[in-house]
């Protein structure tokens, strides 16, 4: 299925103006969150009872980032994972990735199609999974993709515009027979719920539904940017699967792109080493 993100040329309400507000002053040419209008760690640990001491929080670097196409279709191969990371029994599906000149686009009339790369996009890539019918479950059906933007407002754009389509087509075409209903998303910045670790969290949920795999079976995708880049997990579950045993399959893949994304281009503290996730290292 081609879950791959993600754009829709619509005007976005004022309401998800919200999700660049929290880009704030890092949403320039290079990502540079130099000036970035958010909270001190330490106020806001001693906002909630924490510890006024928390480690600073990771930020993208704009010289280390990817400035050209090959830059960021190599970074890419580096964090994008493979079937493993979903667990003992996924495998590749057929085909395994998307083409990298093209990428899907929801239009007007809430189908996916796919167009070429637009201006805004240095490279992206979409590695297809499934998960065969076993112990009374039917198969999952699964996807992991990056995108690498050329600053860190598009990528809040991107993240912006998930929003609204969730908004406008509740109901999505993927393909002749294959669709996506009951759509909803919500956004975490940095700092809220679980969120900890990128610069904006989404989380997409709903069903999937197939003229030959039946359904409706839960839907999750779940998207995340650190800096101009942009890390998605998709999972069309099957029959026997709960809607958490859909976003739960997400999470790992999703944390590992994003520490990966973190160990790439994260500025670096005064020790020269790269400010990630704890536990966290080069080629994790």
């Amino acid at each position: 299925m081609a879950y791959g993100r993600r754009v829709r040329r619509w005007g976005v309400p004022a309401a998800l103006f919200a999700v660049l507000s929290a880009c704030g002053a890092a949403c320039d040419s290079g990502g540079d969150p130099e000036g970035k209008a958010t909270p001190d760690a330490s106020d806001s640990a001693q906002a909630v009872g924490g510890d006024a001491a928390a480690p600073p929080t990771p930020e993208a670097d704009p010289e280390r980032v990817p400035r050209t196409a090959a830059q960021a279709r190599r970074m890419i191969e580096d964090v994008i994972v493979g079937p493993e990371l979903f667990g003992s029994r996924a495998v590749r599906a057929t085909p395994y990735e998307s083409d990298p000149a093209r990428w899907t686009v929801l239009a007007e009339d809430c189908a996916w199609r796919t167009e070429e790369l637009p201006d805004d996009v240095l490279a992206t890539l979409t590695r297809y999974f499934e998960i065969p019918a076993a112990d009374g479950k039917g198969p999952v059906e699964l996807s992991a993709t990056v995108t690498v933007h050329r600053t860190t407002l598009d990528a809040a754009w991107e993240q912006a515009r998930m929003l609204e389509e969730a908004v406008g087509c509740p109901e999505q075409t993927l393909r002749a027979g294959e669709r996506l209903t009951g759509l909803t998303s919500m956004a975490l910045a940095r700092g809220e719920g679980a969120n900890e670790t990128s610069d904006d969290s989404l989380s997409e949920r709903g069903e999937c539904v197939s003229d030959t795999r039946g359904g409706p079976y839960p839907y999750s995708w779940d998207q995340s940017t650190f800096g101009p880049v942009v890390v998605g997990v998709s999972v069309c579950a099957g029959e026997g699967s709960s809607a958490e045993d859909a976003a739960e399959l997400a999470i790992e893949p999703l944390v590992t792109m994003m520490q990966r994304v973190q160990n790439a281009v994260a500025r670096e503290d005064a020790d020269g080493e790269s400010s990630t996730a704890p536990g966290t290292k080069e080629g994790d």
